[in-house]
């Protein structure tokens, strides 16, 4: 329906309903008839108290929105349609009350990918809680297509929204306990923050490979050593760096995304060897003895863009697809290689295998097993722990073959699409060695001219910064202080515009204490808006004094 008029009709109780006016000439009334503001109070009754988050489809009379404004502490949005028929309602009822409402916001005409950017920039469920997407039937049966796609794109933010949350409620604490330590650990002449400070024979890279640790790296390791031999830049993933050390093949960086101390088994076994390591700044610090060329970058936790921006400047590596072979192929792309080949990038149990041999798993599955829990009970365990997926209908023909016997779960699957989506968006060409896991499609054809590479690594490559006058003990001072000096937050659980109260200083502040906000509503989920606030800004005061003692 392109264009929609609206015509005011008196309900019994003497309020003004908009009606659609149809082709025909029929009226067709938004709300009820009888009073529209108690069918608006017995729709928000039935939204859950912690809500902090409503999306309308429809605007209508505006009545649900303003009820939901005056008896939930929530951001309410109302999506509608057709600029003509929006301002045709506009002109028949009053809004003025809710469009001034701070906490209120109309879209008009949205794009599936700005209704998508909205939930995902504003939704946060440690402040906000619940989210609900309630349509006005009157009206989203008159524009279903429209409607549909925009219930679509809130159901992919909110998915989206979800497996980041989970993560953060899983990891919020360390993330941070690790941040704050490595800081701690840098002096003010230690350099080696940015990837071509410490590695400026890296700066022209022609031709890169990415070793995984899936089990098709067994296969694959002859291939590699070929391609050392050739001289071309082997970027190797801390899960298949001990793999490539037993057979003699070092790789020229080794990188690191995770968080968790069983990181440390990657190296253990490598002791020694000191390959430049890449990590993340929320890696554990004792990473950092493996090596004397350690290079940190930002994978976007928020507190180690705001270090970047105040206190020393990291590489930001795209590591938003969940693993370290993404990390992998965002460092290529940093470092400007123009052919990218992947090895062991399996995404799947091949033959009931997760990793190649070698890795970390087998000795540490060998020292935690004993008689009652033997080394075969603890694979099965570490392999069955996610139910495996049906294959998808367009890879059923590719995987018919006899060294194709894999099976995928949902997580794996998630990190296949996330790298096959930015393989596809790089100017450089990325393929995939052959192997036994999930073919990765990928777009082999891509050619790059050496014009558009170097367009774009002049925009990744942030600028070179020498010392700085700040030690690391000195910045977490500073910090922990602008932590204290946020302003205090209610404790009625009515804060979830606690963010709009800040200043732009004081939110960005606020923004790097949000993982730990996660972390700490999984553990107490009793907590409230406005005690989770304070909360999260005692531990992370409390945090930092113990480090500085």
């Amino acid at each position: 329906m392109d264009k929609i008029c609206y015509t005011p009709l008196k309900a019994r109780c003497g309020e003004t309903v908009p009606a659609l006016v149809l082709p025909s000439g029929d009226r067709f009334p938004l709300h009820s008839m009888v009073d529209p503001k108690r069918e608006a109070r017995r729709l928000v009754s039935t939204i859950p108290q912690d809500t902090g988050f409503i999306i309308f489809l429809g605007l209508g009379g505006g009545f649900a929105a303003r009820e939901a404004l005056r008896n939930c502490a929530a951001k309410v949005i109302a999506i509608e349609y057709n600029n003509e028929s929006v301002s045709s309602l506009l002109s028949i009822m009053d809004f003025s009350e809710l469009l001034n409402n701070k906490h209120f916001t109309l879209l008009i005409d949205p794009s599936s990918e700005k209704i998508k950017n909205l939930v995902l920039e504003n939704y946060r469920p440690a402040l906000c809680g619940g989210i609900k997407t309630i349509p006005l039937r009157a009206r989203t049966e008159h524009d279903a297509q429209k409607f549909g796609e925009a219930a679509a794109a809130i159901e992919l933010a909110i998915e989206s929204v979800a497996c980041d949350y989970s993560v953060q409620a899983h990891f919020g604490r360390r993330w941070f306990s690790n941040i704050i330590r490595n800081i701690k650990a840098m002096d003010s002449s230690e350099e080696g923050t940015n990837l071509y400070e410490k590695a400026d024979h890296l700066q022209v890279v022609n031709e890169a490979a990415i070793a995984a640790a899936g089990p098709s790296l067994d296969s694959q390791l002859s291939l590699l050593a070929e391609f050392k031999l050739k001289g071309g830049l082997l970027i190797s993933s801390d899960t298949a760096l001990p793999v490539l050390l037993y057979n003699n093949i070092k790789p020229d960086i080794a990188v690191s995304i995770d968080c968790q101390h069983i990181s440390y088994y990657h190296f253990s076994r490598g002791a020694g060897s000191n390959v430049p390591l890449i990590l993340d700044i929320a890696s554990p610090p004792l990473l950092r003895r493996f090596s004397s060329s350690v290079n940190f970058f930002s994978g976007g936790h928020p507190l180690s863009l705001y270090i970047s921006r105040h206190w020393r400047r990291f590489p930001v590596l795209d590591a938003s697809g969940g693993n370290v072979t993404y990390a992998c192929l965002s460092l290529a792309e940093y470092l400007g290689a123009k052919r990218i080949t992947l090895f062991g990038a399996d995404f799947s149990y091949v033959r009931s295998r997760a990793y190649a041999r070698g890795t970390y798993i087998y000795p540490f599955f060998e020292k935690k097993q004993n008689r009652l829990s033997p080394v075969e009970s603890l694979f099965s365990a570490f392999l069955y722990r996610s139910p495996f997926l049906p294959k998808e209908k367009n890879m059923e023909q590719e995987s018919e073959s006899a060294d194709q016997v894999y099976h995928e779960t949902a997580s794996l699957r998630f990190y296949r699409k996330k790298l096959e989506e930015k393989a596809e968006k790089m100017t450089a060409q990325v393929i995939s060695a052959k192997g036994q896991g999930a073919p990765i499609h990928l777009n082999n054809y891509k050619i790059t001219t050496n014009n558009e590479q170097n367009t774009k690594n002049g925009e990744q490559s942030p600028e070179k910064k020498g010392k700085t006058a700040e030690s690391g003990v000195e910045f977490l001072e500073k910090y922990r202080r602008e932590i204290a000096a946020l302003p205090a937050a209610g404790t009625d659980g009515a804060e979830s515009g606690y963010l709009d109260t800040l200043c732009v200083k004081d939110r960005e502040i606020f923004m790097t204490l949000l993982p730990l906000a996660a972390w700490l509503k999984h553990r107490n989920s009793a907590l409230n808006t406005g005690g989770l606030i304070e909360e999260v800004k005692r531990f992370c005061i409390r945090e930092i004094e113990r480090l500085l003692e």
